[in-house]
């Protein structure tokens, strides 16, 4: 067991019509107002947004609105956001949304509470020194960021997609209604129960000696139960039950909780994703689906008992063969259910196909901003990361 630090402040607020309280909860932080921030406008469509300012209205706390967040969040948006505040007088954002506007508001939120470009954050040139405080109601199950220290944008100036990490950002409160997520499109849930499947897979996959059971026995049973209930939403979108596992998985997965004791840290995949999202601008969940088989089949051999356990205790898979057959059919497995669900298992299933100059600057780009030194299952290199994207076309 590696030693480890678990810190998760977040206030949850769980299940349905949650979104009613929203007034209460932001009134105990004694804030004069509240950056009300969002999307394209299905929060408005749908009534939510309506129903959030009633409930501000009721406790008297003023606001104002920043709507236009996309997948991919902008930078040029968070500076929007971050002069507004300043403008305004804004002492609490509230993002209703997903990943996407919860991390543009961390991003506003360092903004306004730093005396340097937010960029820099980004770009790893300054550390936060503090953020404004962040409540979520939350609207599709992905990211995590409701209870994560990790934010990621998109700078439009060279296409650059970047994270940062910092307790300064993590939420004071998040909201979950299960019920707001059944609006969504298929192919959000979709690319959110990868995401979430993701976010354990990259601390699961270690190999820095950590071997904490009851970590790795959490993050197995996550992991299977958002494989059975992603399918059962292909059939079932608005199984409430369901959409209650998943919404909490998502929370879960991403909060530190299924790497605890166990050293895992690799994100390699997510890494190689940033790039691909930022030339690309491609869905984040279908962006890493892409990518992962051919990432495992790189790596697998210098992880094999990971990718074993991984395979038996997560698939269910029969303990027949080698371990290293039975390691490429756990990957065969993971493949197969996200054929299941309509995700990509390549670059070709996402609608890309990247130039051979294109994958050479993708690796540089990584490279450079990894200190070509990325991974735990198998520690990549710029070459390491030009043949896995390479492989994964």
């Amino acid at each position: 067991m590696c030693n480890f630090q678990f810190y998760a402040p977040t206030k949850v607020i769980f299940g349905k019509d949650t979104e009613n309280q929203v007034g209460s909860l932001v009134a105990g932080y004694k804030c004069r107002k509240v950056l009300l921030h969002y999307g394209s406008g299905s929060v408005k469509k749908s009534g939510l947004l309506d129903r959030i300012k009633a409930s501000l209205d009721q406790e008297k706390i003023s606001y104002v609105e920043l709507g236009g967040v996309v997948p991919n969040p902008r930078l040029s948006l968070v500076r929007e956001g971050i002069a507004l505040c300043k403008k305004e007088g804004v002492d609490f954002l509230l993002p209703v949304g997903g990943g996407s506007v919860i991390d543009s508001a961390k991003a506003i939120g360092y903004g306004v509470a730093n005396d340097f470009d937010v960029w820099d954050i980004f770009e790893k040139k300054n550390q936060p020194k503090a953020c404004l405080p962040i409540g979520v109601v939350l609207t599709i199950a992905a990211a995590g960021s409701e209870m994560s220290n990790s934010a990621v944008i998109t700078n439009e100036d060279g296409w650059k997609k970047r994270g940062s990490n910092s307790d300064t950002c993590r939420p004071k409160f998040a909201i979950m209604n299960p019920e707001l997520t059944m609006t969504l499109p298929a192919y959000q849930t979709r690319c959110g129960c990868t995401d979430i499947l993701m976010h354990t897979m990259e601390r699961y996959f270690t190999n820095k000696g950590g071997n904490m059971e009851i970590t790795d026995s959490i993050a197995e049973a996550l992991m299977r139960t958002v494989v059975h209930n992603a399918l059962i939403l292909e059939e079932k979108p608005n199984d409430y039950a369901a959409r209650a596992e998943i919404m909490w998985a998502s929370s879960l997965s991403h909060n530190d909780l299924t790497g605890c004791g166990n050293g895992g840290n690799d994100f390699a995949t997510h890494r190689l994703e940033h790039e691909l999202g930022g030339m690309f601008d491609v869905a984040h969940g279908a962006g890493l689906a892409a990518l992962w088989g051919t990432w495992a089949r790189y790596v697998y051999k210098d992880c094999l008992p990971r990718f074993k356990k991984f395979a038996l205790n997560v698939w269910n898979l029969p303990a027949s063969g080698s371990d290293e057959e039975i390691a490429l059919k756990g990957i065969s497995a993971t493949e197969d259910f996200f054929r299941q669900i309509h995700m990509p298992v390549n670059m070709k299933e996402l609608g890309i196909n990247p130039t051979d100059e294109q994958i050479a600057e993708l690796a540089k780009k990584c490279a450079i901003t990894t200190g070509n030194n990325l991974g735990s299952a198998k520690v990549l290199h710029e070459e390491d990361m030009k043949k896995i994207y390479e492989g994964a076309r």
